[in-house]
């Protein structure tokens, strides 16, 4: 069907003469796909009316106010050869800091004997310990995939549902116009 073509957003916001308002309701009322057309515009303008006015701000930050003047350590740290030096000079600092400050060496600790069997079970243990440290981190790597997938399929589910409560709400508004074209005879 070629709908000739009619001014909803000026109908919705109330900018056309009287004829022209009659002509859109009755083209409306007839036409399936401009009917739910101005619907949604109807939502969307009751949507708008929703929301706050936020007050304009009273006040804006120029480029030559001293907000954006840099500090001085921009100087610094934005300057290769400047940052270089300076890390350069801390590190020599740290070194001999280090150097004067350094307890003498001891000597290096006597070796334990240990028997193979000692060996052994040591290794056990730590095998173990490592065993139960990542079977803990993947049950927790599950535990947030399966949290992650049922956050993400709910809120696919809730936009389904909603996309089938906004269909049945157009729907059922057709019928209650062609129920009351019906009631009227026009039918």
């Amino acid at each position: 069907m070629n709908c000739p073509d009619f001014d909803l957003k000026g109908y919705l916001l109330g900018e056309l003469s009287e004829p022209e308002r009659r002509a859109v309701n009755e083209h409306a009322a007839g036409c399936g796909s401009c009917g739910e057309a101005l619907e949604r515009l109807q939502a969307t303008h009751r949507a708008l009316l929703t929301l706050e006015e936020e007050e304009i701000p009273r006040r804006i930050a120029f480029v030559s106010d001293k907000v954006f003047e840099p500090r001085w350590w921009h100087g610094v740290w934005r300057s290769g050869p400047r940052l270089g030096f300076a890390s350069a000079a801390l590190l020599a600092v740290a070194i001999i800091a280090h150097g004067l400050i350094q307890p003498p060496a001891a000597s290096p600790p006597a070796t334990m004997a240990m028997d193979r069997a000692d060996v052994e079970s040591v290794v056990r243990q730590v095998m173990a310990a490592s065993e139960a440290d990542v079977n803990t981190r993947q049950d927790a790597r599950i535990a947030e995939a399966v949290a992650a997938s049922e956050k993400r399929l709910d809120g696919e589910r809730r936009a389904d549902m909603k996309a089938v409560e906004e269909t049945f709400k157009v729907l059922l508004k057709k019928v209650n116009v062609q129920m009351a074209a019906w009631r009227g005879g026009s039918l």
